[in-house]
């Protein structure tokens, strides 16, 4: 009895808290198109009054959002700074908020048109861009995240060498303080942790938009002096007391930082936020880390290209891998899986033991995308068949078939744990994505390579030798695991179609439902009603002619196809990976030789 009336008591709390966070939106918003009318002769550039009252709406909307995970609220929150933007769109506070609800929501290409439209310049770049990157380098948008990346790296690489130019010139007017203090300010731009990461990500982006044809992706490797280049990265990091530039007070209340999103967990009293608890050295460590591990990724992916080719031949010295080169990644294996957090023999176990079904993927925590790298690469080593202490290899039998496995279960979770876009926000597609731009790309550059080596090079081989039949037998392997690599995409592919097939109307009119239902204290749905009240009846004498075009241009329908379309060109981009990933697998296993 006590139980129930608490449990009644709870729920009436949280409605009556709606209630009044619902009247305080209406409340701002309402102020916000009384307070038109005095910025009829401002010019665009001039700041409107009460401009900052659309903002304080949104981040109640928000907060509502998070209390109820009603999708009503956060359309509405886009919609006033829609709205806002459509008025005055120099805003710039509005188009980070919105930057980020639309990133939240899986419209990716919407929040970066916002980022472009920030325009944000020279030395901004470095204390700004963390406001678009980690979205984009997780998403499917390749071609934009490259002219992202390309842009702060050619801006930065720039500062540098007139940097140089500035000091020389500080010093021949003998204005020594100034040497000073741009040689500190170059010194604190070179070791940007930023920095470091861009010049990582774009190496490994090159390598995932070339990870179909594997003589462009060596191609890639060779400029990057085989993958060596960010080696000295890895093991000097520590040593730089890394700079982080980045101003994380431009970011909104419920994304603190990088690697913090409130509205992806439960909600939490208000008492709470926006304290940030985590301990700063252990976010610093993370980072470290991530900077460490994927620093090895151009070299390892180099290295397990040689070693299938090694395995196919037969002959440790193919292709210029010897010995050395299968030292060299297996130290390279062991390094990664300590970054992991384990030793190389318990991480190679794990990974077998996850693959069985002994344990689940859960054991690879938020590093699932780690992991599966890993695998991918110690499954490479394995290949090579001329490794003088085999005892480790008996202690995890790792093969095609477990990894395939392992592979299957992972893109499998994560298909069947992925929610329609639309109504999930906060849907983490990334991960999916990810899964299929990394590690199954990184094993189609090795299966590439084993059939590559495995094709007649124009000379006869003897044939019935031990060679032979051990080349053999390993197509047959890498036929295998082409199968199993086309149908994992192949999966992927299809839970994509139905997405990008739903009818963009159905989609916008459920949008529109979510703030157009029953009408009650509790419902999203009064500010949109607020809005479109003052477009039909704004007078063009009372606000001026510009704000009364502005606001009669204002639709929500608008704002609600926006969204569907963003979200679909989004999915579309990824089924076009995937698409041209079967095709190659296709053309491999016409290849093959049985």
């Amino acid at each position: 009895m006590f139980l129930n009336f608490y449990g009644f008591f709870k729920i009436n709390m949280a409605i009556r808290c709606c209630t009044d966070l619902v009247g305080f939106a209406v409340q701002m918003t309402e102020m916000y198109c009384r307070n038109l009318p005095l910025s009829k002769d401002l010019d665009v550039q001039e700041s409107m009054y009460g401009e900052e009252l659309l903002s304080m709406t949104c981040n109640v909307l928000v907060q509502l959002f998070w209390r109820t995970k009603h999708v009503g609220y956060l359309l509405e929150a886009i919609t006033v700074l829609e709205l806002g933007l459509t008025v005055r769109r120099y805003v710039w506070q509005y188009k980070i908020l919105l930057l980020h609800l639309y990133s939240y929501w899986n419209a990716l290409p919407l929040a970066y048109e916002w980022y472009k439209l920030l325009d944000v310049k020279n030395i901004l770049l470095e204390t700004v861009s963390h406001l678009i990157f980690p979205q984009m380098l997780a998403s499917s948008l390749l071609v934009d995240t490259n002219d992202l990346l390309k842009g702060y790296l050619r801006f930065m690489d720039d500062h540098f060498r007139e940097s140089a130019d500035l000091t020389f010139l500080a010093y021949r007017h003998r204005n020594y303080s100034k040497v000073i203090e741009f040689v500190q300010f170059k010194e604190r731009l070179q070791r940007s942790n930023q920095y470091l990461t861009a010049k990582i990500e774009g190496s490994i982006l090159q390598l995932k938009r070339k990870a179909n044809s594997i003589e462009e992706a060596e191609s890639v490797l060779e400029s990057l002096n085989k993958g060596s280049d960010f080696l000295d990265i890895s093991s000097d990091i520590r040593s730089k007391k890394l700079t982080f530039n980045e101003d994380l007070k431009l970011r909104p209340w419920w994304t603190p930082s990088l690697d913090k999103n409130y509205l992806s967990g439960p909600y939490e009293d208000i008492s709470h936020y926006p304290k940030e608890t985590a301990d700063e050295a252990k976010q610093t460590e993370a980072k470290l880390t991530s900077i460490e591990k994927r620093s090895l990724l151009p070299r390892m992916i180099y290295l397990s290209i040689q070693c299938a080719s090694s395995s196919t031949k037969g002959n440790s010295n193919v292709n210029g891998f010897d010995s050395k080169d299968f030292s060299e990644l297996k130290s390279l294996l062991e390094s990664y899986s300590k970054f992991l957090g384990f030793p190389f023999l318990d991480a190679a176990e794990l990974v077998i033991s996850v693959s069985h079904g002994q344990k689940s993927l859960e054991e690879f925590s938020s590093n699932l995308i780690d992991w599966i790298n890993f695998a991918v690469f110690l499954n490479a080593w394995n290949l090579n068949p001329h490794e003088t202490n085999i005892s480790d290899r008996h202690t995890f039998p790792i093969n095609w078939q477990v990894l395939c496995r392992l592979l299957e279960k992972c893109i499998s979770e994560k298909v069947n744990s992925t929610k329609p876009l639309l109504s999930s926000p906060g849907a983490d597609l990334s991960i999916l994505i990810q899964l299929v731009t990394e590690p199954l790309s990184w094993l189609g550059l090795i299966i590439q390579s084993c059939v590559r080596s495995s094709l007649p090079s124009g000379k006869k081989k003897k044939k019935g030798g031990p060679s032979d039949q051990s080349n053999s037998q390993l197509s047959n392997t890498v036929k295998e695991s082409i199968t199993s690599l086309s149908s994992m995409i192949d999966i992927v592919a299809k839970w994509l179609k139905e997405q990008i097939d739903r009818p963009i109307d159905t989609d916008v009119d459920f949008l529109l439902t979510s703030v157009h239902g029953e009408e009650n204290d509790h419902e999203p749905g009064k500010v949109v009603k607020i809005l479109e009240t003052l477009v039909l009846s704004v007078d063009d004498l009372e606000v001026g002619e510009r704000v009364n075009r502005a606001i009669r241009s204002w639709k929500p329908v608008d704002v609600a196809r926006k969204i569907v379309t963003a979200q679909g060109t989004a999915l579309t981009e990824f089924f076009d990976i995937c698409e041209s990933k079967l095709k190659v697998l296709q053309t491999l296993k016409g290849q093959i030789q049985v």
